[in-house]
């Protein structure tokens, strides 16, 4: 196995760049760090470039099965590369995936509208996951997929999903021409409460942006909006709490 011990290392430079927007846009690749996200990716059967292992890592059954190329890394390298306070002292570099061609809409998605929080985005496409969505479309100004503070709050299931980036109001008409229904979140006067709405088709649930909500010109184009009614004194629900509420009540 090859072993790296010092953070000059070409490949740990290049590697390291994976941690922001713009390396990884360069590179067409991303860094996944510690043991649940290596597991899933592995589970998944998605490529994997490097598996990268701590020199002081406690290796599982399952790790020392692995055939892709490993790499030892020293415990200051290992820091080097880590976006967390607690490094778990694993982590693999992937490619981008290919686009996805469209598919058939066979179950609901989620519609994102400029989120901007990348703990938001990936707490969305776990609980899409988690709700039995069949995708996630990521609208203009969302954060990065490939943020790690999105992959770590998705916890992997960015790899059970299909996952999207695209024009929302190209979006929905495409549902709609369909005959699919789609959701708005809004408090305007065409809202209605969320309780007792039961979709008959595959639906489109959008959701917006944490300070704006989603956007007047998008939901110009939905056909119905709604709103979770508050009972206590809180002025509003966080987007990805709002959106697992309403993903689970709509999709039974």
């Amino acid at each position: 196995m090859e072993r790296i011990e010092s953070i000059k290392n070409k490949k740990i430079k290049s590697w390291k760049k994976l941690l922001t927007k713009k390396g990884r846009q360069k590179s067409q690749k991303y860094i996944i760090e510690g043991f649940h996200l290596v597991e899933e990716a592995i589970k998944a059967d998605v490529q994997i470039d490097y598996l990268l292992i701590s020199e002081n890592l406690n290796q599982d059954d399952w790790l020392k099965n692995i055939t892709v190329e490993s790499i030892e890394l020293s415990e200051e390298v290992s820091a080097e590369l880590s976006d967390t306070e607690t490094p778990q002292g694993i982590y693999a570099i992937l490619p981008f995936p290919e686009p996805i061609n469209y598919k058939e809409i066979d179950r609901p998605y989620l519609f994102l509208d400029a989120v901007q929080d990348p703990g938001n985005v990936g707490t969305l496409i776990r609980s899409a996951d988690a709700a039995g969505f069949g995708g996630v479309v990521l609208g203009e100004g969302s954060a990065d997929l490939f943020n790690p503070k999105t992959l770590r709050s998705a916890q992997g299931s960015h790899f059970h999903l299909n996952i999207y980036h695209g024009d929302l109001i190209s979006w929905i008409r495409r549902f709609q021409s369909e005959e699919k229904i789609v959701y708005g979140t809004a408090l305007d006067e065409r809202a209605v409460s969320y309780i007792g709405e039961k979709p008959e088709t595959n639906f489109a649930l959008i959701v917006g942006n944490e300070g704006a909500g989603v956007n007047s010109e998008v939901l110009k184009e939905t056909d119905k909006n709604l709103y979770i009614p508050i009972k206590g004194q809180a002025e509003s629900l966080n987007v990805a709490i709002a959106a697992s509420i309403l993903m689970f009540s709509l999709y039974q």
